[in-house]
């Protein structure tokens, strides 16, 4: 337990002042634009990060969602209820009204999350040709999606946006927002609550890098520049309308620190 302490007071110390919030936007866009140039210039070394079927893609970057949703779903709601009891003196039932609203941020993440890939396999469809190996005398089919042509072993050639630069940058982007709350949140050192607390935060922190680290990977590897810039332009856009733009309006989900002013140094956060 003393070790855990230890890794949250230092992964804390590195969120303070908002630095990761204001910063992983920009070092985002920067690892598709060096990601993009290393793999154009072929001066990215054979890894097993190149194949798919990687333990990291396999198991955590193809329910990258599923990951983020179920870590914040308890995150969001012991700290949300812990903030409203001691920074506002909410009753129980007011308490319990904050957490479910701000629970609703689940729900707005994962509209987000099924709208936009049914939008990048749509596109795809749309702009897309099937390049199958028939027979000349065979007559030629017409295929209208990506599934049909590789039923018949074909390859589709279409406009492919990156959904893991989307998804993976929406879902660290998230996560940075939604652990801000440890900013102005006060337990006793010695509860169980804030073990509990320490050890969703760890876990959500050490998601965050294997986010970082997938993306990374998908921009040195994975798809044409377009494809990643069209992905990862999405997945900031997703995450500045929410987080930047609605949520700080009143009917919203609301942001991780309600009532905060803007220009509190002791919360930071920067708008």
């Amino acid at each position: 337990m003393e070790r855990l302490e230890r890794c949250g007071r230092w992964l804390r110390a590195g969120l303070a002042a908002g630095q990761v919030r204001r910063r992983l936007p920009w070092l985002l866009l920067a690892i598709v634009l060096l990601g993009s140039a290393l793999k154009d210039g072929d001066l990215v070394p054979e890894t097993p990060m190149r194949n798919k079927r990687n333990p990291l893609n396999v198991y955590f970057v193809k329910v990258a969602w599923a990951w983020t949703f179920w870590l914040l779903l308890p995150f969001i709601t012991v700290t949300t209820y812990q903030f409203a009891k001691s920074k506002f003196l909410y009753g129980s039932t007011k308490s319990i009204l904050m957490v479910l609203r701000r629970l609703s941020t689940l729900l707005v993440g994962t509209a987000v999350w099924y709208v936009c890939t049914r939008l990048f396999m749509y596109i795809e469809n749309l702009t897309g040709m099937c390049s199958t190996s028939g027979k000349l005398s065979e007559p030629h089919r017409l295929y209208a999606t990506k599934q049909e042509c590789h039923q018949d072993n074909g390859i589709w050639n279409g406009f492919d946006i990156s959904g893991h630069c989307f998804l993976l940058s929406y879902c660290a982007l998230m996560i940075v927002e939604e652990v801000a709350v440890l900013e102005g949140l006060s337990i006793d050192q010695n509860s169980k609550l804030r073990v509990v607390i320490n050890v969703l935060f760890v876990s959500l922190c050490f998601l965050t890098m294997i986010w970082v680290f997938m993306f990374l990977c998908t921009a040195v590897y994975f798809h044409d520049f377009s494809q990643k810039l069209f992905g990862v332009l999405i997945g900031l856009s997703a995450w500045y309308g929410t987080y930047r733009f609605w949520y700080l309006k009143p009917f919203s989900p609301g942001l991780p620190l309600p009532n905060v002013p803007l220009s509190s140094k002791k919360y930071s956060y920067s708008r």
